[in-house]
């Protein structure tokens, strides 16, 4: 590798001349403030002096695919005529150790390209940091010591759009499983596989097989745009289409141009479909001073965002997406005709301890879009500066304007979130620190239009996307129900077999599910067949609790639980399940359930009627007031609850909730109508339900051997023997009294 020639434009950059990998040295992005659009208006005097007797071009390592850094950012900044953000130099500025290793990293290449030729099982610290970005994170399984310590493997997950996931893929993904991981595969709650188990040694076969079979891992992880998702049905309509295309289009926009992720992985060959002219139009763009010129990385610079950054698109009522949850939430908007003209946006969703969003609105002939900011799920526990937040209304543009409005978006970011600390580093932090207006403000003079006013929209619905349905296009898809995402076993194999067979694509939901598309009516009753043979049941024989549940991984793989949550939540439903029983609930009668190990809010507790969260060992925090629809945020109700523990809160909440809702209303809005500090009062003198509410009592096995069989099929689908006899006699006698069998 070469080592280049820098120009001392300061000691900074003197000092570390002599470094394998070099890039232009880092001048600072712009603190919160107003932004300004005039050029750099000069440099130090030892800079103008060596800028003087040098050629104004300094090219940073050339890689096997010649991947080049074109010029210092400050020297660029003197001579370029184009109107361009200010940068001041920001060295005082105190920055984390993250944000120094992007900048040293000659775009996410060093030195995580070493550290995979070691023979070591794991990578340091640095190249721990940059492999995010390339999809993946160093874990380390916590029950199984290793040679000498840790028992190092890695996670990949990959980077669907939308959920996509064509044949090959799926295929390969399913055998890598087998051949290089745990032998499962799971469904993320952002339409993406995760492989456990690979190890080191093994992580460029794995990852030149997902490339080369139509997929990617690429910006999957790290502080860039994530997967963007989309609902995944496979409807052949205007509307779903157009979102569908719309997520493709944002995920090609911000995904990192540099090489370096091919450089590592399939020695520099680019394997790659063409790119719509629209998006490369877009991201090369610099009307309004978005981009580092002649950079390898036009949008994301040498230092990327400060954090993580979550996109999702999708039509009106369709809240597949959990739509508030995201940094940017796009809602198509059609006219009478369903024809689409623009998009809603959201800003400033996410699953972190805070929540809140705004809109934003731009008009351009008929043909317009809302876009929703500032949501995100992620928090930490007892720090009530972080915080879970909804997404609020920022605006509205019109549909040839969206790649432009989602740039200004990140951009905005890029220049002005927080990168000292990384707890606050979210956009959700910078818009509450600016408020909506100045946000929107600051965004507009990025996207060079003001926004016009949010679009009215209907109220939203939680789509499952469960069971058989018409495309539109004479095909059928399925959507199958997968207990916390994870596929393994007799369901693994039975899938792939029918995937195989039949030559399907797939799509994954974000409720961690999995849709078999293209089904020509002909294979129905055999696919039907042998799903039902692997325990993937219709799911109208599926629990109800179990359809909207959802967990994160956490332990023994995750660094960051502190407690269980996907091997944990089958007893916890089981457990809800006996006290609905006991307090007279009806099994038809539901809630959202999501469960997480720690505060990271990765299976979007804090959106759920019933989220719990890991704050020790078997701890839970328990969050109340989610709403059916996810558009609600949850409240933190008691914390430190034991997990032997858990029917003393769930009893007294479920007897009050069946007995004194009103008409229709859910567990949700139940606990905020009533209130916290009622609730507590009825936890506390709890003694216990009034009179029997078990009208009958039936004993259902007349054997053991019969009991037996139930049982274990029973325990596919998470349910006690007895509750799977009762669907069965319900479901007889519901299809005698319709006049058919089944």
């Amino acid at each position: 590798m070469e080592t280049v020639a820098m120009v001392a434009v300061n000691p900074l950059a003197a000092a570390a001349a002599d470094r394998k990998v070099q890039i232009g040295v880092f001048q600072g992005l712009r603190t919160s403030g107003a932004v300004q659009t005039r050029r750099c208006s000069g440099l130090s005097a030892a800079a103008e002096a060596s800028f003087s007797a040098r050629s104004s071009t300094v090219s940073a390592v050339s890689t096997k695919t010649s991947w080049w850094v074109r010029e210092i950012p400050a020297i660029k900044r003197l001579t370029e005529t184009s109107c361009q953000p200010v940068k001041p130099n920001t060295h005082d500025v105190k920055r984390s150790k993250v944000e120094i290793l992007k900048e040293q990293s000659n775009f996410l290449r060093f030195p995580l390209n070493e550290e995979l030729e070691t023979d070591a099982p794991n990578i340091n610290e640095a190249a721990t940091q940059l492999i995010k970005f390339h999809g993946s994170y160093q874990q380390a399984d916590r029950e199984v010591r290793g040679p000498g310590g840790k028992a190092y493997q890695f996670m990949l997950r990959t980077k669907n759009p939308c959920g996509k996931v064509p044949n090959q893929l799926y295929l390969a993904m399913d055998s890598l499983a087998d051949e290089f991981g745990i032998g499962t595969l799971r469904l993320t709650t952002r339409q993406t596989f995760q492989l456990h188990g690979i190890l080191k040694k093994n992580l460029k076969t794995v990852m030149n097989t997902i490339i080369r079979s139509m997929g990617s891992t690429l910006g999957a992880c790290g502080d860039l745009n994530r997967n963007v998702l989309a609902p995944a049905a496979p409807f052949i309509r205007k509307d779903y289409l157009f979102a569908q295309e719309t997520a493709d289009d944002i995920a090609a926009l911000l995904t990192p141009q540099s090489g370096a992720y091919y450089d590592l992985w399939v020695d520099g060959e680019k394997i790659m479909s063409a790119e719509p002219p629209e998006v490369v139009k877009a991201r090369n763009d610099n009307t309004h001073g978005t981009n580092f010129p002649d950079s390898p990385e036009p949008i994301y610079g040498t230092q990327f965002l400060p954090r993580k950054f979550k996109v999702a698109v999708t039509i009106p009522t369709d809240n597949s997406v959990d739509i508030l949850t995201n940094d940017i939430g796009v809602v198509v908007v059609s006219d009478a005709d369903g024809e689409p003209q623009g998009f809603n946006i959201y800003v400033s969703g996410d699953q972190s301890l805070l929540c809140s969003c705004f809109q934003f609105t731009s008009f351009m002939a008929d043909r317009l879009v809302t876009v929703q900011v500032g949501g995100g799920m992620g928090r930490a526990h007892r720090i009530e500066t972080t915080f879970p937040r909804l997404g609020e209304p920022l605006g509205y543009v019109p549909k040839e304007d969206i790649l432009y409005a989602i740039k200004a978006i990140v951009v905005t970011q890029r220049e002005n979130g927080r990168r000292d600390d990384r707890k606050y580093s979210r956009m959700k932090y910078l818009i509450n620190e600016w408020g909506i207006e100045k946000f929107r403000s600051v965004v507009e003079q990025y996207y060079g239009k003001k926004f016009e006013p949010f679009r009215d929209l209907p109220e939203w619905e939680f789509k499952s996307y469960l069971g058989w349905h018409e495309q539109g296009d004479g095909a059928l898809f399925c959507g199958l129900h997968v207990d916390s995402g994870r596929i393994g076993g007799k369901t693994k194999k039975t899938l792939r077999e029918i995937i195989e067979k039949y030559n399907l694509n797939v799509r994954l939901t974000p409720n961690q599910n999995i849709i078999l598309c293209d089904i020509r009516h002909a294979w129905r009753q055999p696919i039907t067949t042998a799903l039902a043979q692997a325990g993937l049941l219709h799911p109208r024989y599926v629990d109800p609790l179990n359809v909207t549940a959802m967990a994160c991984p956490a332990l023994p793989l995750c660094p960051l639980a502190i407690t269980e949550a996907e091997r944990g939540i089958p007893d916890i439903l089981k457990r809800v399940r006996a006290v609905f029983d006991k307090v007279g609930l009806k099994y038809n009668e539901s809630l959202v359930v999501r469960v997480t190990g720690c505060p990271n809010g990765c299976a979007r507790p804090y959106m759920a009627e019933l989220g719990l969260v890991g704050d020790g060992p078997n701890s839970y925090q328990i969050w109340l007031g989610g709403t059916p629809n996810q558009t609600s945020l949850a409240k933190c109700f008691m914390e430190k609850v034991k997990v032997q523990e858990l029917e003393k809160v769930f009893e007294p909440l479920f007897y009050y909730w069946k007995h004194k809702r009103e008409a229709r209303e859910s567990f949700g809005n139940f606990t905020n109508r009533t209130g916290f500090e009622k609730l507590k009062e009825l936890v506390e003198k709890w003694e216990g339900p009034v009179g029997t509410p078990l009208r009958y009592s039936l004993k259902l096995f007349a054997d053991k051997k019969t009991y037996e069989a139930v049982d274990a099929l029973a325990k596919l689908q998470n349910k006690s023997a007895h509750q799977l006899a009762m669907d069965v006699i319900r479901n007889y006698v519901a299809s005698q009294h319709n006049g058919k069998g089944e």
